[in-house]
């Protein structure tokens, strides 16, 4: 099973934008290769594009206030596992602890480093970052991978409460949808939303299938629309019935 993610408005496309670079980070910096490394470090100066909005912290402060005090409202309820509920809860107070402690404008460690600036103004050059623009960067390249981990991971700290408090917000997103099975027929689907507001859309489908979704709502309707790719990667309608799960997620 594949699953397809359609965010309902800007905030939501933000912050799926940083989890997919969190990612891709993540999985480079843990890899021994400089080439490897080079590209777990541009993928934080990504990171300080997107993150570039003053009130992200706020937003997220807020967020997750916002959850706690909804998930308090459930403590009294004899359905819901408390222990469970208490785990959660204490995961939010530590994201917005931490986050709360994080000084200074997201990234503002990476900006005051000028070597890492010019590293960073060659980057967005194509092929700007060759051991002749940078012989210091080609030099560092050659320190030992655990050298170049630590050096990474120390420029990334700063950020971590961020991305930390990122990754509950959409994990409590996602956990609030309910996922029911249907039918595009022919190979498209739309539903009624009746005004009520959503933040994100799940689609899982067979992977085996090959239908690729494409996905538009604004806060009346819903449209899926399934296509095929040919050897050209060019996009053809679906024609046949397509069984999915279909997830509304809304805090």
């Amino acid at each position: 099973m594949i699953t397809y993610e359609y965010p309902f408005n800007e905030r939501i496309r933000t912050l799926l934008r940083l989890e997919d670079l969190y990612e891709k980070f993540v999985f480079f910096l843990h890899q021994e290769h400089p080439q490897h490394h080079h590209v777990a470090l541009s993928t934080i100066f990504e990171m300080l594009e997107v993150a570039g909005r003053a009130d992200l912290k706020s937003d997220l402060l807020q967020e997750l206030e916002r959850q706690k005090q909804m998930l308090l409202g459930f403590k009294a309820n004899p359905n819901v596992l408390s222990e469970r509920l208490d785990e959660v809860l204490a995961e939010i107070d530590r994201s917005s602890a931490a986050l709360m402690a994080s000084q200074g404008k997201t990234g503002q460690n990476v900006r005051d480093n000028e070597w890492l600036m010019s590293i960073r103004g060659r980057t967005i050059i194509p092929g700007g970052a060759c051991e002749f623009d940078l012989p210091s960067y080609y030099a560092w390249q050659h320190r030992s991978p655990q050298q170049r981990y630590d050096d990474i991971s120390g420029w990334f700290a700063p950020l971590a409460p961020l991305f930390d408090a990122i990754g509950m917000v959409l994990r409590l997103l996602r956990e609030s949808g309910k996922t029911t099975t249907t039918i595009a027929q022919a190979g498209s689907f739309q539903q009624m939303l009746q005004g009520k507001v959503y933040q994100m859309l799940r689609l899982t489908i067979d992977e085996s299938l090959g239908a690729i979704p494409e996905m538009s709502a604004n806060k009346y309707m819903l449209w899926v629309r399934f296509t095929l790719q040919d050897g050209d990667m060019k996009p053809k309608p679906f024609e046949s019935d397509i069984p999915f799960e279909l997830t509304l997620c809304n805090f």
